[in-house]
């Protein structure tokens, strides 16, 4: 944002500072200054006011025309002119011969008496860009104000002015005006800010002749976009550039003249915050305003000339008949104020600020209107702006206010507190100012400190916070502001003091750093992607309800719309890119946090994601056993060891209808609403794959775990003692149905044999070794073999008891369940 050292001035006094001073003075409260322009007078020398008394067309140039001007000594100057915006009686700045201007191609020249086309000329009539004093080359700069003939440029021209571009940050939309830039130096050097007077009063009866406003009525249907709405009807004023005070004001920070009712609008907003709107009543069908939601479809062509399709996420202001303006971004060509205009409609309004970014970022149209209301006017300056603009609408077009104004809704954020104890700054800060001290700061920043408890030892603060400045919410907010205005530079030195304390290392980077170190040990590369992701891939890939659940409320880019729900997307794109550009990098993996929606609510979640990439077209010599899916298991299990999640739940079950992955040959394992994990892995679905152009084989895992799991389980590993007896190997084969998974059989079998040996010995591992299907094994069913492992830590098991307990299993298993041993 550009700032106007002139500009400030008329707020606080700054005559004592260098430009040098203020840039480092923005910097230190938290300002960052990008650039410092000087701009002002680069030629004075011959440039004298001028009044053409006599205009006609060059006998020889149909473009040109001949001109007699009087520039105060006595003569008339023959001038010849290109331009046609003038006319007999109009004041222009005049270069006579000697003088100095700037050409076409931006380099000085001297004007000469010379002839152009047979025809004598004495002079030079001038635009503001061949004085060097800006870009407007559309015709000659004529003097609205008529200063006296022969007055020398320097004596009406401000000499000199600095302009510094300055970086504000978001937080801070108090401080997108001029007004609000003063407060803050205001607070810096402890001097008085001077505010506008304003004049025109809505309260006042002489306020407007108390008729009828130039519309009917305002309705707004978009409470929640826009909670205040302000109309002023005001009649008769007269269209024309504006004066030079005004034009030189907004050209210097960058803007463009218009007319002088729209120049007032945008001078008011680069001096309060607060952006305006004139209507010409006399375009608004039907004499009524509506702020409502716009209809699908519906269109409108903005000031830029550019013809947009709205849909229902944006407001507009409209009429009985179609949508006028897009609210808070920019108006239509069909109710602008132009030369015709003689009455205006005054809008000042408050629209929330998340409605408004979404439709600048939609519409692809960010205005300096739109970039002030998306991060959050002062609702408590939308009248005092409106009032600020009627009286230089008044002093520089004329007219007469209509009655009082039309004001829907009301104030949605008034001003807040804070509880303080100036303790708290000087335990934040690491040093003591005293009482008075802190009060004085936050007093300059108009923070107004009252004392509610006073003990000997300390005071307690009501701090009100104004609503300009809903940045402030807590203390350490305070402390901040204080040491802004007090300076960093003023902190005292002192000794470095440390307090050194332990704590436990937090479980989610913990697990985190293992299963890295894991996948790494396995010749995985660590890739890392953004936490967002698109509208449509999430739709295609995790379905309607999960899209919904995820998307954002205001994305800033329509690619980055919504959370992702797993990492293998991100994954995925790593892979495309490396396989493109032959990187050899085809075993990935990444950490971070997913987002799933269960029962209505949204979880964070700690996730790990991996793929291996398989191309059987691939030629080598004695080339590795390629990945499958029990290579992924192998992975996964690993995964699940170091987030200690216990053997006995992981159930591992086939997918059958999941997009993502390939049936048949993908599995599931935990649920993470009963478990606090859940996994998927195996090979993902080939047709989706290919829509990444990978043509291989991807088989993965995405592990996701409740952070709170993580914080429960029992981290420590413990050290338990390899036993020094031998085992004892049992097989056992089971004829169970076909649909019947291995992995419920095994479980069962675990259950069992852990009933048998009551504690007496270990159940040491349960495996299965052998499906079989075929002669001997009736039609639906298949035999499943397993081995069962015993052993005891502190003795040799004799065969006795062994078999015992092997017995009973083979009884549990027949009997609850159904299944029989295999002969």
């Amino acid at each position: 944002m550009k700032i106007s050292r002139n500009w400030l001035s008329n707020y606080i006094d700054l005559a004592d500072k260098s430009d040098s001073e203020l840039e480092k003075a923005l910097t230190v409260i938290g300002f960052e200054v990008e650039g410092v322009e000087t701009t002002g007078l680069v030629f004075t020398d011959n440039i004298v006011v001028g009044e053409v008394q006599t205009s006609g067309q060059h006998p020889n140039a149909d473009r040109l025309s001949v001109n007699e001007v009087d520039v105060g000594d006595g003569m008339l100057r023959h001038i010849v002119c290109g331009a046609k915006n003038f006319k007999v009686g109009d004041r222009v700045f005049v270069a006579l011969p000697g003088a100095k201007v700037l050409g076409p191609d931006g380099d000085a020249f001297k004007i000469k008496k010379s002839k152009l086309r047979g025809e004598p000329s004495e002079g030079m009539m001038c635009s503001a860009r061949e004085l060097g004093l800006g870009d407007d080359h559309s015709g000659l700069w004529i003097l609205e104000d008529r200063p006296d003939i022969g007055t020398p440029i320097e004596d009406i021209v401000m000499d000199r002015d600095t302009i510094f571009d300055i970086e504000v940050t978001p937080n801070r939309p108090d401080c997108l005006n001029h007004i609000g830039i003063a407060r803050e130096l205001s607070a810096l050097y402890g001097r008085n800010l001077i505010y506008p007077e304003v004049k025109a009063s809505s309260n006042d009866p002489s306020f407007g002749d108390g008729l009828h406003s130039l519309l009917k009525s305002i309705r707004v249907e978009a409470e929640e976009q826009c909670p205040q709405y302000f109309g002023y009807s005001i009649r008769g004023v007269k269209i024309a550039p504006s004066p030079d005070w005004l034009q030189q004001a907004i050209q210097a920070v960058g803007l463009r003249p218009v007319n002088n009712v729209v120049d007032v609008t945008n001078f008011v907003m680069l001096e309060t915050g607060q952006p305006l709107h004139a209507f010409d009543p006399e375009k608004i069908g039907g004499k009524e305003l509506i702020i409502r939601q716009a209809r699908p479809g519906e269109t409108i062509t903005t000031l830029d000339g550019r013809k947009r399709e709205l849909d229902a996420t944006n407001t507009v202001i409209a009429d009985t008949e179609s949508a006028l303006v897009v609210a808070g971004v920019m108006g239509s060509l069909d109710a602008e104020v132009d030369d015709n205009t003689t009455d205006i409609l005054l809008e000042a309004a408050y629209f929330r600020p998340s409605f408004i970014r979404r439709t600048s970022r939609r519409l692809g149209l960010s205005t300096d209107s739109s970039y002030r209301f998306e991060r959050g006017v002062d609702p408590s300056n939308v009248e005092y702006a409106a009032l600020r603009a009627i009286d230089l609408i008044l002093e520089v077009a004329g007219g007469s206010v209509m009655g009082r104004p039309i004001i829907v809704g009301h104030p949605p954020i008034s001003d807040s507190e804070i509880l303080l104890r100036p303790q708290q700054i000087r335990d934040l800060l690491g040093f003591g100012p005293d009482d008075r001290e802190i009060e004085s700061v936050l007093s300059s920043l108009e923070l107004e400190v009252a004392v509610v408890d006073e003990t000997p030892d300390q005071e307690s603060w009501r701090v009100r916070i104004p609503s300009f400045r809903r940045d402030l919410e807590r203390p350490v907010d305070l402390a901040e502001e204080f040491l802004r205005i007090y300076g960093t530079d003023n902190i005292p030195e002192i000794d470095v003091q440390t307090r050194a304390h332990t704590h436990r290392v937090d479980p989610v980077n913990e697990f985190n750093t293992e299963a890295a170190d894991l996948l790494i040990g396995q010749r995985f590369v660590e890739t890392m992607s953004y936490s967002l992701r698109s509208e449509a891939e999430v739709k295609h890939w995790y379905g309607h309800a999960v899209e919904e659940a995820l998307s954002l409320a205001n994305p800033l880019t329509a690619d980055q719309s919504h959370l992702r729900p797993s990492l293998l997307l991100g994954l995925l794109d790593v892979l495309k890119l490396n396989l493109a550009r032959n990187s050899g990098m085809t075993r990935l993996f990444e950490r971070g946090r997913v987002f799933r929606e269960y029962g209505g609510k949204v979880y964070e979640l700690a996730s790990i994601g991996f793929l291996l990439y398989v191309d059987p077209d691939t030629p080598g010599w004695k080339t590795r056993e390629p990945a499958d899916f029990y290579t992924c298991k192998t992975l996964v299990e690993g995964l699940l060891n170091l987030a200690r999640v216990p053997a006995d739940v992981r159930q591992y079950r086939p997918l059958e209808d999941a997009a993502s992955w390939q049936p048949g040959q993908s599995a599931k394992v935990g649920e993470f609403q009963k478990d606090g994990f859940e996994c998927k892995l195996g090979l993902m679905n080939s047709a989706r794959v290919r829509e990444w152009d990978i043509k291989g084989l991807v088989f993965a895992g995405g592990l996701i775990v409740n952070p709170d799991f993580l914080k429960t389980v029992e981290r420590d590993i413990q050290y338990i003692p390899v036993s020094a007896f031998p085992p004892v190997t049992k097989d056992l084969a089971l004829v169970v149905d076909q649909t019947v998974l291995a992995e419920t059989v095994r479980s069962l079998l675990v259950d069992a044999a852990e009933q048998a040996t009551k504690g007496a010995f270990e159940v040491e591992s349960v495996s299965i070794f052998d499906v079989y299907e075929g002669m001997g094994i009736p039609d639906g069913k298949k035999s499943l073999a397993f081995s069962m492992v015993f052993r005891s830590n502190t003795r040799t098991l004799n065969d006795k008891e062994v078999n015992q307990a092997f017995n009973e299993i083979q009884k549990t298993m027949t009997a609850e369940t159904g299944f029989s041993v295999r002969s």
